[in-house]
């Protein structure tokens, strides 16, 4: 379990924080060519706007049960690390218990975490928590498909363990992610270790094509398909060549363990 502290974080912290690895050779991710830029930023808005018009009834309904089943409001708010170390307020139905963070300060969710409401436990199955964020999508600060955005709190943290975590950040974080069709969440250093490499393969090898891929495979995630089928299907990097493109980039660490096929 990683806990964070509670010191505030800005963006020129995500810029010193590069220093704590001054011994890793450097590596030249370059960000996404403009061309690709643009295309990408209009192919998002107009998919997140039908999706949005789409959900509008589901998130409502989510909410109401929200209000119904615990105290606290229905939106929540929390502050994010995005696009070359920009902080901005990300959007989800909340799935917690309101304030529950003063008794156990920031940490990752896990596995029966008591935070959770019963409602808040359906909602992430299902991942409708998720779909406010289609909001920050159309306001340019996430995309459709990208690395998932992090707490600052965390990526502090991960910034001093984690070499070159900072590149991850040459891209807008995204609401699913070429990790999060066939990886479980975050739990601790490990499992971040591993998310890690897909999201430095996927800022190496941006292109629609890889969205398109990625966004199929999670539409098949969320239909219960095993990763294994949808990725012969779709043509999509198993996890050993994402495992070695990421060997490639940086010293291993034995105290981390190496790539696991889910």
């Amino acid at each position: 379990m990683l806990v964070a502290t509670d010191a505030p974080v800005t963006e020129r912290t995500f810029v010193r924080k590069d220093e704590a690895h001054a011994q890793v050779p450097s590596i030249i991710i370059p960000a996404p060519t403009l061309w690709c830029h643009w295309v990408k930023t209009v192919n998002d808005c107009f998919f997140a706007t039908m999706l949005l018009i789409l959900s509008i009834p589901v998130v409502l309904i989510a909410a109401l049960l929200i209000k119904l089943t615990s105290k606290g409001p229905a939106l929540f708010t929390q502050k994010r690390v995005g696009r070359n170390g920009r902080i901005y307020t990300i959007y989800k139905l909340r799935t917690m218990y309101d304030n529950c963070e003063k008794q156990s300060g920031p940490q990752w969710s896990r596995a029966g975490d008591p935070r959770i409401t019963p409602l808040g436990r359906l909602l992430r199955r299902s991942h409708i928590d998720e779909l406010p964020q289609l909001w920050n999508v159309l306001k340019g600060e996430m995309s459709l498909v990208g690395p998932r955005p992090e707490r600052p709190e965390f990526v502090e943290v991960l910034m001093k363990d984690l070499p070159h975590y900072r590149e991850r950040l040459r891209v807008r974080p995204g609401m699913t992610g070429l990790a999060q069709v066939q990886l479980p969440p975050d739990t601790d250093l490990a499992s971040v270790r591993r998310k890690l490499a897909c999201d430095l393969y996927y800022v190496q090898h941006v292109s629609l094509l890889l969205d398109l891929k990625v966004t199929l495979g999670t539409a098949f995630y969320l239909a219960g398909v095993p990763f294994t089928w949808t990725r012969a299907v779709f043509q999509m990097p198993s996890g050993e060549t994402i495992e070695s493109s990421y060997r490639g980039m940086v010293p291993q660490n034995p105290r981390l363990p190496q790539w696991q096929t889910v």
